[in-house]
């Protein structure tokens, strides 16, 4: 039997995302991290083996944007260190769903496939950590593991962060949950994957080469 799953989703407000996307002015920037936010949570509400979605955002307006696409929404609890905002969020996923298994999945995939998120959850090994690497194969998009083994490493060097506390690494080649978007570059390569509706309305608009 496959594991349920509650993906917990943190969000920056996205008047702070996406600093590094040098060239756009900052109403760009504003709007495509909301665009990478409402793809990435909208694959996973239509991802086999996931049952709820919870979302960390200090955002009041756009919670009520996310939860009109029928996700849930939580404050972050710590804007300054992303891990103890997913511990806190894992913590309230698990008084809510007790019955489901935590994954945290990074804000800014774009490009992510329903299918390809199934897949990943379907093959998780049940009863310790996984984790899915990044396209540059330094960090890290998705991190699984029962609520009370939950102890998240992201951050610079969180593969091998993950790989050395026992994590056991997904290796599938899906390369729509692997492609993270931090600059032009990866916008770029997401856009060769195919982009979700959100981001592709905004990129046609930017002329990218």
């Amino acid at each position: 039997m496959v594991t349920s799953y509650v993906v917990v989703v943190p969000v920056k407000p996205p008047a702070h995302g996406k600093s590094r996307m040098t060239g756009l002015d900052d109403p760009q920037r504003r709007a495509l991290a909301r665009a990478f936010a409402l793809d990435t949570v909208g694959a996973c509400l239509a991802a086999d083996h996931v049952d709820a979605v919870l979302v960390a955002t200090d955002d009041a307006s756009f919670s009520r944007e996310l939860e009109r696409l029928g996700c849930l929404t939580i404050p972050d609890g710590d804007t300054n260190d992303l891990n103890a905002a997913l511990r806190q969020a894992v913590a309230e996923a698990r008084r809510r769903f007790p019955e489901l298994t935590p994954a945290a999945l990074c804000a800014d995939l774009p490009a992510l496939r329903s299918a390809d998120l199934g897949q990943v959850l379907a093959s998780v090994v049940p009863g310790g950590p996984s984790y899915v690497p990044d396209a540059e194969g330094v960090g890290t998009t998705l991190y699984t593991a029962p609520y009370d083994g939950f102890d998240p490493e992201f951050g610079l060097g969180s593969r091998r962060a993950h790989r050395a506390s026992g994590g056991a690494e997904v290796g599938l080649d899906l390369p729509s949950l692997r492609r993270d978007v931090d600059d032009l570059d990866d916008l770029r390569d997401a856009r060769s994957l195919g982009l979700g509706p959100e981001t592709s309305a905004l990129v046609a608009d930017l002329h990218l080469t």
